[in-house]
């Protein structure tokens, strides 16, 4: 069985070479750093390195405006142009006449259509399924499709268990601010997790929403910690995809200009690794080539 493995960053893009303004700079990011031997920026936005590649991903897809999570994250799991297909870009959740499609297309439905088994690692609280619950589904495209499709959301039980993954990795905020009794655990311990799970399954799919967060300005108290976190994750599983295909990918820019607190028109940020990585980095142009070109590396299965 091969295993794809999809990290999904939302809000990060390729942006100037200014560490007054980009975070990538200011912080040096050691994924960036210590794999590719210099961070992403306007003037040079294609990198490659013997284990992996970076690459620029167009978020505007030929519509005015700025890209949205809405319409940006759909083009990403459903493989098709959302902000063509009503005409804007929209978010931060999915417009309405995008859900029909979301359900048809999503690619977890994709998989499991080919008999598959794909899975969608984040946990979420208590509180989320009584969100749920009660009626409302005001939901961002990741959630929405898998409970469109049937797909399980993992629970805090499952968590505890070590068989998810807290949105910000190392369940801090769990513990902190929903007061959930579990261990903060290292970014090196969650990355080991998202690899041994990604064995059981031919797709798994991990969200990080801070990213967008920190881009519009919110939770400055953890700003540091939680990209530092971040960084040692990636790290730590691109170090050690071995024989799977890692894509990291992210919905539009923010993160790297936080001169201003909306999203901006750069390229989204791309990297690829693992198995199938050069191939992917060539095949992905904008956001709606990623599902069709996770689909196309089973071919036949």
């Amino acid at each position: 069985m091969h295993s794809t493995i999809l990290i999904f960053l939302d809000g990060v893009g390729i942006g100037e070479k200014d560490p007054m303004v980009n975070p990538f700079f200011k912080n040096k990011f050691k994924t960036f750093y210590e794999i590719f031997g210099e961070t992403p920026h306007l003037g040079n936005q294609r990198i490659e390195s013997k284990e992996a590649f970076i690459f620029p991903t167009d978020a505007c897809m030929g519509v005015d405006g700025l890209p949205q999570s809405g319409t940006g994250q759909t083009s990403i799991f459903a493989g098709f142009n959302a902000p063509k297909f009503i005409g804007k870009h929209f978010g931060p959740y999915p417009y309405s006449t995008l859900v029909p499609e979301l359900e048809k297309k999503n690619i977890w439905k994709e998989f499991l259509d080919r008999g598959m088994n794909p899975t969608f690692l984040n946990a979420y609280p208590k509180v989320f399924f009584d969100y749920i619950n009660s009626g409302r589904k005001r939901l961002s495209v990741t959630s929405l499709s898998c409970l469109l499709t049937g797909v399980r959301l993992y629970t805090p039980t499952d968590l505890r268990n070590g068989k998810g993954l807290s949105a910000e990795i190392d369940n801090s905020r769990w513990v902190e601010r929903l007061n959930y009794n579990l261990p903060i655990i290292k970014s090196e311990t969650a990355a080991r997790r998202l690899l041994r799970i990604s064995d059981k399954h031919e797709l798994t799919v991990f969200e990080f929403f801070y990213t967008d967060h920190f881009g519009h300005g919110r939770h400055p108290d953890i700003f540091d910690y939680t990209l530092n976190v971040l960084d040692n994750f990636l790290y730590t599983v691109i170090k050690n995809i071995g024989n799977r295909t890692l894509i990291i990918c992210s919905d539009h820019g923010n993160l790297e200009d936080i001169s201003v607190k909306s999203h901006t028109r750069n390229p989204s940020l791309t990297i690829t690794a693992g198995k199938h990585s050069e191939l992917l980095s060539n095949k992905i142009k904008s956001l709606y080539d990623i599902k069709h070109s996770i689909l196309d590396l089973y071919q036949g299965s």
